[in-house]
């Protein structure tokens, strides 16, 4: 794409755009701290994951709404990734090659073009593992809610243990985050401050606070926010092959993420989405913020709720979004100190929630759907809460493969091709037996999947009686390029036939197909009229096939060969 095409793909920058970017700037800064926070972050790391990175993606993305920032979930595969290398979350430098290393694989998923490859997340495990970060969020921010910090480490455990221990809450503590939720809910009610219900909480307690002092931590007792913009920070690289499966990880739950929101928020102009594209701008937005002290960065459907909750248009929202949080720390960010760490644990508990809720129709369509698929869902869950993160994000991933695998299994079907009175087909039970002297006609549909392959040698007749006979198939539902352990299956069903002087014809094929065969020396094996192609009319492969087989058996087996 030429610099004058790209530049055009910005627009023309609108008030409205100018209005959500505040907005959504506005609503980085409890959001962005209270993540990183979660994940025992230096909660100023969350604020500037909003300003380089958020622009960056912005500039890049397909998916021209999309705001480009850290999530829970992101910011909890991150800790999880260092914490399991055996690195320290604090350490600058390290850190900043965690999040580089995320964002070149993030950049690679883009150019190798493994959009397609989302799809194949199953939303069963999608929803255990959003399911599972939900309630870390809401168990991680308990503490701050409440003031009692629980020794468990299980996360169910933890949620248990602080509720089982409700007489050691802090009451200045509770009350504030109780008033904090009572703010948030009545904003939401109303209708023009339900996208910022959470900045006006925030705000609002923060000033009550401060006005009525009571004795709460202060995000200012956790870290110091300056009043600037973040210095440059070098990757450590020494660490680079001890977070390369962190990275990749962090890398697959971003973008798992992200890949929702190109579907929910079409773009304003018409144009099209690219999930590869967004994959790229988000590898971009990673790679810029590991030099100003950010975290993995990846599309945030709350933050890209917001800006088109308040009237975003163009892609200048989210640059808005990440400029305006820049001129708000540079200029009075010291005043991010004031807030109160409860207020902020309340926040979290309801983003929390309202994940959880989000869920319910997923949780239950899900239940509704197969034992596999529920079960998947549970273990999950489970791992998400018991096990390191990134764990849980690989078993998520095999656990998606193998229900791609059992459902891709069970396509296979095989049917019997019988001529209606009126000369037409239709599909019936196969034969359980081949008889001597016949024309039978079998109609396999699957994907090709290795895994088809039993449920095909399950259905296929028994041929040990079928002398003199042969057995069209017809393969037009298959795709362009078959396993080989299906050519094989073939083989063998063409040699068991072969030895009675039967045959085997291939019908309906794929021109690709046609090729395996020609590669593979089966085609050949088969006869000059052993495989038809695929034809644009319906069943006229078939017909062809079919009078051909007739042929063969007037002119008599042995006689044709």
């Amino acid at each position: 794409m030429g610099w004058n095409a790209w530049l055009s793909r910005f627009g023309r920058p609108t008030p409205k755009d100018a209005v959500s970017g505040f907005v959504a700037g506005l609503f980085s800064i409890p959001e962005g701290m209270a993540y990183a926070k979660l994940a025992g972050f230096n909660p100023v790391m969350g604020i500037y994951t909003g300003i380089v990175p958020t622009i960056v993606g912005s500039m890049f993305a397909r998916t021209v709404l999309m705001v480009t920032t850290l999530t829970s979930a992101i910011a909890l595969s991150s800790q999880s990734a260092l914490t399991q290398a055996g690195l320290d979350p604090a350490d600058q430098n390290q850190l900043a090659t965690l999040v580089l290393m995320t964002g070149l694989v993030m950049l690679l998923f883009g150019v190798l073009r493994m959009g397609a490859a989302m799809s194949f997340v199953s939303n069963a495990v999608m929803t255990g593992f959003s399911v599972g970060i939900a309630l870390q969020i809401i168990t991680g921010s308990l503490g701050d809610a409440t003031g009692y910090d629980s020794d468990v480490h299980n996360k169910l455990g933890q949620l248990l243990d602080t509720i089982l221990n409700a007489g050691s809450w802090v009451p200045s503590a509770v009350g504030v985050a109780m008033a904090t939720v009572a703010i948030w809910a009545i904003c939401r009610s109303i209708r023009p401050l339900t996208a910022v219900a959470i900045l006006v909480a925030m705000l609002a307690m923060t000033a009550v606070v401060g006005v009525a002092g009571p004795d709460v931590e202060l995000a200012g007792d956790i870290a110091q926010i300056p009043a600037g913009l973040p210095a440059p920070v070098l990757p450590d690289l020494s660490v680079a092959s001890d977070l390369v499966v962190g990275s990749v990880s962090i890398a697959l739950v971003a973008l798992a993420q992200a890949a929702s929101i190109s579907t929910a928020m079409p773009n304003p102009d018409g144009s099209r989405t690219s999930m590869n594209g967004d994959f790229g701008a988000q590898g971009a937005a990673s790679i810029a913020g590991s030099l100003f002290q950010a975290l993995p960065a990846g599309g945030s459907m709350s933050r890209t709720g917001v800006a088109a909750g308040a009237g975003a248009t163009t892609r200048w929202a989210g640059i808005f979004a990440g400029v305006w949080l820049g001129l708000i720390v540079l200029t009075v960010g010291r005043y991010a100190e004031l807030i109160p760490m409860p207020v902020i644990g309340a926040l979290i508990v309801v983003i929390g929630a309202e994940l959880l809720w989000e869920r319910k129709t997923d949780i239950v369509l899900v239940l509704r759907t197969s034992w596999l698929s529920s079960l998947a869902m549970v273990v999950t869950f489970l791992a998400t809460t018991q096990i390191p993160l990134q764990n849980a994000i690989v078993l998520g991933a095999v656990l998606s493969l193998l229900l791609y695998c059992t459902q891709a299994a069970r396509q296979g079907r095989l049917t019997a091709l019988v001529r209606d009175p009126d000369g037409g087909w239709r599909d019936v039970d196969p034969p359980r037996r081949i008889a001597p002297n016949t024309v039978t006609v079998l109609n396999y549909t699957g994907v090709s999947f290795f895994a088809e392959i039993y449920r095909l040698a399950e259905q296929w007749p028994d041929t040990s009686d079928a002398r003199d006979a042969v057995i069209v198939l017809r393969l037009r539902a298959l795709p362009d390029i078959a396993s080989s352990a299906l050519l094989k299956t073939l083989e063998r069903y063409d040699s068991d036939l072969e030895q009675l002087g039967s045959r085997l014809l291939l019908v309906g094929v794929h021109p690709q197909f046609i090729r395996v065969l020609q590669r593979s020396g089966f085609a050949e094996r088969l006869g000059e009229d052993g495989v038809f192609e695929e034809r644009d009319t319906h069943f006229a492969a078939v017909e062809a096939a079919y009078a051909a087989a007739e042929e063969w058996l007037r002119r008599g087996p042995r006689e044709s060969a």
